[in-house]
This record gives C-alpha cells, structure tokens and sequence, in this order.
C-alpha cells in the first residue's frame, strides 16, 4: 500500500471556476454597458451559456478559434468566460491595426468564427477575399438598424435569444489554451502570444490579492465600481476584467472611447479605472473636467511610464495613481507601485516619488536585472541592466515562431527588452526601453527620466524623448512637445530650457542629458494599444527636422 495514496479530485484551475462564485454571491449586482444596456451578474451567467450553446450550434469545437472584433463591452466579457469555458480559443483582435495586419492576425492564428461590430464592416469588407479559414461571422447591431453587406450567421442579440441558457462546460487539462492575441513590434509581421486556463487563473488570483492586500494608494475592494480604459482586445484588459467579475463587483464598459467616459464616470461614481497615461492625461487636461471631483477614483497607469508631472496634476484633482508593469507577454502583471506600510503617511512629493517607480513585484514573480552575460546586478541606480522574468503566467512562446521564442526565453528567463535597476527599498523602476536608450558621447541617457522632468516644466501635456544621429557625439536627446498655449512655442521651450538647468544644479540629470532640440507639435503619435510611437518620431525627426 502507498504511504500517500492518490485518490483525491484532481483539480483543475479553468476559467469556469472564476465564474462559479459570483452567481451566488452577488447574483444581483449590475454591469452597465454605455447607456444602452444593464443587466445582472445572473444575467451574465445566463448569456454565458447562451453564448457557448450557440457557438457550438456554429460548429465549434475543443481547439477552435474565435475571434472578436468589438469596443469594450458587456458581449466582450460573455466572451471572456464561454469561448474558453468551453475549451476554444478566443482570439481578441486589435482593432487599431491596418486592415493588412489585421488579416494576417486572423489568417495566422486560423480563427473559424468571427464576431463583429457593425462600425468594422468596412474592414471586413477590405478583408474577406483573403480570409482562408473563417466560416461564419456574426454580427453586432448595438441596438441599431443594420443589415451588413457580407454575408453572416446572424445578429448577436438575435442568436442568443434562439439558444438554452444551459450548458454543460466540460472539465479538461487546466494547460489546455485559453486565449491568443497578437503584440506588435518594431519591425516584422505581429506576433501571437498565448495563455492557459491555468495562468489566467493564476494571474486572476494573483491581481486580486495584490491589489486587495495592499490598498494604498490604488487598491481594489468588493466596494468598488471598475470601469476599464485599456482595450479588452490587449492583454484580457489587463486582466481586469477577470479580477471584477470574480469579487462581483458593479462593472461599467465605456464601448468606444469618447465623450462617454466622464460621463459614466460621474454617473456611475466609477472608483477603479486603468489605462495608459494618454488617456489619464486627456481626462485631467480637458478644460471641461476642471470643476469635477474625482476624489474617489483609483487609477492603475500602466503601458508607458508614469510622468511625475502627470502625477501631480492627476493627484491634484484627487486622483490616487499607482504604476503597473508588465508586458503582453506576461499576460501582463509583473509589479505594482503598491505603498508599503507607512508611506501613505509621506509627503506629496515623497508619494509621487513612489507612484511613478515601476513598481514591486507581485507575489510569485521572480525578476532580476542583468547585464549583457546575464549575470544579475546589485541593487541601486547604479547597476543598470536588462528586467529578465518567471512567473507561472508567462507565455511559452510566440504561436508558429520557433526562433522568436527561442530569443524571448533565452537561458530559461523571459526577457522584457526594458532597461532598469532595483533599488533599496526593492521597487524597480524602469529608464528605458532597450532599443530606446540614448547614448550620447559614450553615456547612456534616460529617455524616460528626461521626460519625467520635462512633463514639470509649466504647460507641458505631453513629451516625448529620442535620440537623434550626431556626427559629434553618435546620439543627441531632442524632446517633442505638445503644451496648452498656443503661439508660445520659443516662450515654452525656453522655459523647460530654464527648468531643466536648475535640475542639473540639483544633480538631477547631467547638463548634456538636456535636449538640443524641442520641437513643439499638436500631437505626438501612439501605437496601437496608446503608447508612444518612438520609431514613428524617429522617421519625422529624419523626414522633418534633421539639420
């Protein structure tokens, strides 16, 4: 007889688990889409099995993919939980990419079932010639008149109506792939990254326990009304989503970003957002939002480094801002700028400090710095080297990309292509991306630091660093900057000129970290998912203003 028999349950960490809890805790609790919709966490349960009983109607099976093009929303959430409670894959497209990477992302992870808002007909119209493994589409109506011009299975709301709200969600091997999405890079076509059931559930748990144990200055309670500002379609919304539905808390989904936002926000009395600094930003600089209260709303920031003057301006209208950190290929959590006991007793400044680091890592993930033999570093700014990552969430690799893998995990650590050092207190905080780094002279100048400072310099909205080519010293910092008075622009750049001198007075930065240049544009350009677009401002710098 064995010492330790194995006859217990074997079980499994799936996705269904995280919805099980909440049709009984807070089966009465709403989740608001825009203004045109609300319904119960029963309600939720219910679609869910609709969802899932039409799909299989549809002819999905165990493996399948199914892709979604649609704003943030409550329909985005049912597909959230039925697509991979019942063993398929769901697909979250970008919709911000061209319709060209947009078809190869489709194409690429061989989605079968497309569902779609009717604002993207006309991307599906450009695509669908060149679709080689799609075989239904569903259409989305948002409460409106419309018959598309393509050929389709149906109206979403009108399939759900036809279907059982029963359905018997299968048990299977918590490894088995729960969601794929594609991330974009510099160069190349973009790149599907993957995860299970049980990383997602990992990570669930994981986000809740953070953000629930250590409450200062942005935590998440059963108390609170979220409401995300990072697409659904990047990174599971950060995983938000997941995290909401299991505490049961009141959901608000803005759909397509616009005016709509302070809206709910007010109406709603919104408590928890996240979203990168772009959008933070279009909110506290809107001249109408500057009589609103916002005293209690949390804000996790994540995506792009937290500037401090935008922490002081958020903080200012009684915002509380934190960083998060993490990648698309960790599924993203790595570290929160979590207060430890006692901080929320520092100065403002001292907050600040604190709020605009990368962050602490979270429980279960392992993070080092390391130089370029991957050996790690000792702690203090001083020693700065690449963030190499472990957790149990991390993505096994880029779908069909042998090599690229290979180069994400070399030596069995994930790298994250950023720049930074660890310091004392155990908080990493990030200076640059890895292809953003400037060296002038022979140093390495931040980026990130350059514009920290310079986003405090007076009506300043928003700043962006690169290096420019120097024959001289190889690279020069030039700053692109987009500021609140207009016809001002000598005026603007020479007082950030004037403030960046006293930081070097202070030891802040080196005088020659100051930018030769400031360029004074209406906007500054993002990516697909909001962050800066630094590739694009090096291609304008060359085509526009290069001596």
């Amino acid at each position: 007889m064995e010492k330790y028999p194995n006859v217990g349950y074997d079980f499994q960490l799936l996705i269904k688990h995280l919805l099980d809890r909440v049709n009984d805790w807070r089966p009465n609790e709403t989740i608001h889409y825009r203004d045109k919709f609300s319904y119960t966490y029963a309600d939720m349960y219910k679609r869910v099995h609709k969802l899932a009983n039409l799909l299989k109607r549809l002819g999905v099976e165990k493996g399948d993919m199914v892709a979604v093009m649609d704003y943030d929303s409550h329909r985005y959430l049912e597909h959230y939980f039925a697509v991979p409670m019942m063993g398929a894959i769901l697909h979250t497209i970008n919709i911000r990419l061209s319709p060209e990477q947009m078809l190869y992302t489709i194409n690429h992870a061989e989605d079968k079932i497309l569902v779609v808002h009717k604002d993207f007909e006309p991307l599906i119209n450009a695509m669908k010639k060149g679709f080689e493994t799609v075989e239904k589409i569903i259409y989305i109506s948002d409460g409106e008149e419309y018959s598309p011009q393509y050929e389709a299975a149906g109206e979403y709301e009108e399939l759900l109506k036809q279907e059982s709200d029963d359905f018997d969600f299968p048990d299977f091997d918590e490894n088995t792939i729960a969601t794929t999405f594609y991330t974009t890079g510099t160069t190349g076509d973009p790149k599907g990254v993957y995860f299970s059931h049980r990383q997602l559930v990992l990570h669930t748990l994981t986000e809740m326990a953070a953000l629930s144990s250590a409450p200062y200055p942005a935590g998440f309670n059963q108390h609170d009304v979220y409401m995300p500002l990072t697409p659904m379609f990047h990174v599971h919304a950060w995983g938000m989503p997941y995290m909401a539905t299991v505490m049961g808390v009141k959901q608000i989904y803005p759909g397509r970003y616009d005016e709509m936002i302070v809206k709910l926000l007010l109406q709603h009395k919104v408590t928890f957002s996240h979203c990168v600094p772009t959008i933070l930003q279009m909110i506290v600089g809107n001249p109408a939002t500057e009589q609103l209260d916002f005293s209690n709303w949390k804000v996790v920031i994540g995506g792009s480094a937290l500037s401090k003057g935008l922490a002081q301006k958020a903080m200012s209208r009684g915002i509380k801002v934190m960083t998060g950190y993490g990648l698309s290929e960790t599924a993203p959590l790595l570290t929160l700028a979590n207060f430890k006991p006692g901080m929320e007793e520092f100065s403002e400044k001292d907050q600040i400090d604190v709020v605009t680091r990368t962050g602490f890592p979270v429980l279960f993930v392992q993070l080092k710095v390391v130089n370029e033999k991957g050996e790690e570093l000792p702690r203090g700014s001083k020693y700065v080297g690449e963030i190499v990552a472990r957790t149990p969430w991390l993505t096994n690799g880029y779908f069909k990309l042998e090599d690229k893998s290979q180069e994400l995990w070399k030596d069995g650590w994930l790298h994250t292509g950023d720049i930074a050092y660890r310091d004392e207190d155990g908080y990493f905080k990030i200076t640059d991306r890895l292809k953003d780094v400037i060296k002038t002279g022979g140093e390495w100048v931040s980026s990130l630091e350059i514009e920290s400072l310079i986003s405090q310099c007076e009506s300043i909205a928003q700043v962006a660093v690169i290096g420019a080519p120097d024959e001289t010293w190889g690279e020069r910092p030039v700053a692109f900057v987009v500021h609140g008075k207009k016809n001002a622009a000598e005026e603007i750049n020479s007082a950030c000129n004037e403030t960046l001198k006293q930081f070097v007075e202070q030891g802040k930065i080196a005088k020659w970290a100051i930018p030769d240049k400031f360029i004074t544009v209406e906007e500054i350009p993002k990516t697909s998912v909001g962050k800066i677009d630094k590739k694009l401002l090096r291609k304008i710098y060359r085509e526009k203003y290069a001596d």
